[in-house]
């Protein structure tokens, strides 16, 4: 399984991230996406109006490799955040219909993934002292 069931949770819970892609001349582009955790694939699901017409779906034509994050602020007092940062290569998908969306989505599939915060057992944890969970997919 590629993400694990604290990842899961996390991930749909939210309905907001940032994908960062890159453009032909190397500079780096970040928006805001809604996404899907397609669990039965182990990726992530990119899906927007006029999602083919988009910077961010052109600029996977020349380059598949993307960094996507979702994150949020649980407390103010004290700090404390959850994070959840996959890298890896995205796909231009022409329908997003097995999904039960329309038209064309990016589909990321991990080969890193690092979360912070998302284990229960978390919240019983000073902030500053909660480890990063990091690993890299084949």
């Amino acid at each position: 399984m590629t993400f694990t069931n604290d990842e899961i949770e996390y991930l749909n819970s939210q309905d907001l991230g940032r994908l960062a892609t890159a453009q032909p001349n190397g500079t780096l582009q970040a928006s805001p996406v809604g996404f899907t955790c397609n669990i039965a694939l182990g990726t992530i699901d990119i899906t927007g109006y006029n999602m083919a017409a988009s910077q961010k779906f052109k600029n996977l034509a020349t380059n598949p490799t993307v960094a996507f994050v979702v994150d949020d602020i649980v407390s103010r007092e004290p700090w404390r955040v959850r994070c959840l940062e996959i890298r890896g290569t995205a796909e231009q998908v022409g329908t997003g219909s097995e999904r039960g969306n329309e038209g064309p989505l990016i589909r990321i599939h991990p080969t890193r993934i690092i979360s912070f915060g998302l284990a229960a057992g978390d919240l019983d944890v000073e902030p500053h002292q909660i480890k990063p969970h990091k690993r890299t997919l084949q």
